[in-house]
């Protein structure tokens, strides 16, 4: 089974930290953004493979839409 998984990263003066909306406790960190999406990406087929099929199919199925936009500040 295949689908998509919403990432969000995070860049400090430490590295990326990057974490998955979609499934809670989901998260990993890397020196680069290129670190971090690999590693997010195996944390997030391993934590797949700890739901049940209704569950994993549920998470699979969340579409979750982020943007940003600009403000006075």
């Amino acid at each position: 089974m295949t689908g998509k998984i919403s990432v969000v990263i995070e860049q400090d003066e430490h590295g990326c930290y990057a974490w998955c909306p979609e499934l809670k406790g989901c998260q990993s960190q890397g020196g680069t953004v290129e670190d971090a999406l690999t590693n997010i990406r195996e944390a997030i087929e391993l934590f797949l493979e700890t739901l049940t099929d209704e569950e994993r199919s549920a998470a699979l199925s969340r579409e979750i839409l982020t943007t940003s936009i600009q403000v006075h500040a």
